[in-house]
C-alpha cells in the first residue's frame, strides 16, 4: 500500500502551533485495483478534514475505523493539538464524541466553499495555506486549560506513563473530577479512555517489529492485570489477536531454491 498511498505531514506556522498538532495529505491512486480496506487506530486529537464531498470536522472516534481506499483523490486533514480545538468553538468537545460537524462554526466560512478554496490549492504547500489562512483569521485566544489538557494526554502517552487515573492525577497535580471535567470540555473522552488508548497503541508499535514476542510479559509491562485482558482489550480495538497482528507484520519468509 505504501506504494500507492502517499503521506505528508507539515507542521503549523507559529501563531496556530499552540492548537494545530500539524497539516496531514494524504493521496491515493489505486489505478485499476480493487478498493482495499485500511483501518485506523484512533487518538485522542479532533480533526478538521478537507476531502471532496466529506468535509467536515471530526472529534475523536472511540473505536477503531475502517477507510475503503478506492479510486485516486487526495485530502488534506488539520491535526489539533489535544484540547486545541475547543477554543475555536462554543460547547465541549465531548459533543463531538464519535460525530462531525461542518467547518461554518469554526471558519466562519460555509463549509463547500472552504472545501474548494483547499482542495483547488493545487500543490501541498498552497492546500496548507489555504487551510492555514482561514484558520488564522478566526485564531482564538491562548486557553490555559487547553494547555493543561494537552499536558495531561502527554503523560499518559508517555512510554511507561501512567497507568491509571488516579496516577495521571497525581502527575498533572488535579483531583479526579476536575481531571474528568477537563477532559470532558477540552480532550472529548475520558482520562481513562486515553490512558487505555496509549496502552494499546504502544503495545501495537512492539508487536510490528520484528522478534519473538513474549505476550505475558508485554501484558504486564504495559499495566494489564493478565494476558487474557490484554488480549480482549487489543482484540476489540484492532480487530485481530495480539499473536495474529504480530504474525501479520512479520515480514514473509523467503522461499528456499
Amino acid at each position: 500500500m505504501a506504494r500507492r498511498i502517499r503521506l505528508a505531514t507539515y507542521p503549523p506556522s507559529a501563531p496556530l502551533a499552540r492548537f494545530v498538532d500539524y497539516f496531514w495529505i494524504v493521496e491515493w491512486n489505486m489505478g485499476e485495483r480493487a478498493p482495499e480496506i485500511q483501518r485506523v487506530l484512533p487518538y485522542p486529537n479532533a480533526h478538521l478534514v478537507f476531502d471532496r464531498g466529506q468535509s467536515a470536522i471530526h472529534g475523536v472516534v472511540r473505536g477503531a475505523f475502517e477507510r475503503t481506499v478506492a479510486g485516486a483523490g487526495r485530502v488534506l486533514g488539520v491535526r489539533f493539538r489535544p484540547g486545541g480545538l475547543r477554543p475555536f468553538i462554543a460547547h465541549p468537545v465531548s459533543r463531538l464524541a464519535d460525530r462531525t460537524m461542518p467547518f461554518d462554526e469554526v471558519l466562519r466560512v460555509p463549509t463547500p466553499v472552504a472545501e474548494q478554496r483547499v482542495l483547488d490549492g493545487g500543490s501541498d504547500a498552497g492546500m496548507v495555506g489555504a487551510a492555514e489562512a482561514m484558520l488564522l483569521a478566526v485564531l482564538p485566544a491562548p486557553d490555559a486549560r487547553a494547555l493543561l489538557a494537552e499536558q495531561a494526554v502527554n503523560a499518559a502517552a508517555a512510554i511507561h506513563g501512567p497507568a491509571s487515573v488516579a496516577a495521571l492525577c497525581v502527575h498533572v497535580g488535579i483531583e479526579e473530577r476536575a481531571l474528568q471535567r477537563l477532559f470532558s470540555n477540552y480532550v472529548g473522552v475520558s482520562p481513562k479512555w486515553v490512558i487505555q488508548r496509549y496502552r494499546l497503541q504502544e503495545a501495537s508499535w512492539r508487536l510490528a517489529r520484528p522478534a519473538p514476542v513474549d505476550l505475558a510479559a508485554l501484558a504486564s509491562d504495559l499495566g494489564f492485570f493478565d494476558q487474557a485482558h490484554f488480549t480482549r482489550d487489543f482484540t476489540k480495538l484492532v480487530g485481530t489477536s495480539p499473536l495474529e497482528y504480530w504474525k501479520s507484520q512479520q515480514e514473509p519468509r523467503q522461499s528456499g531454491p
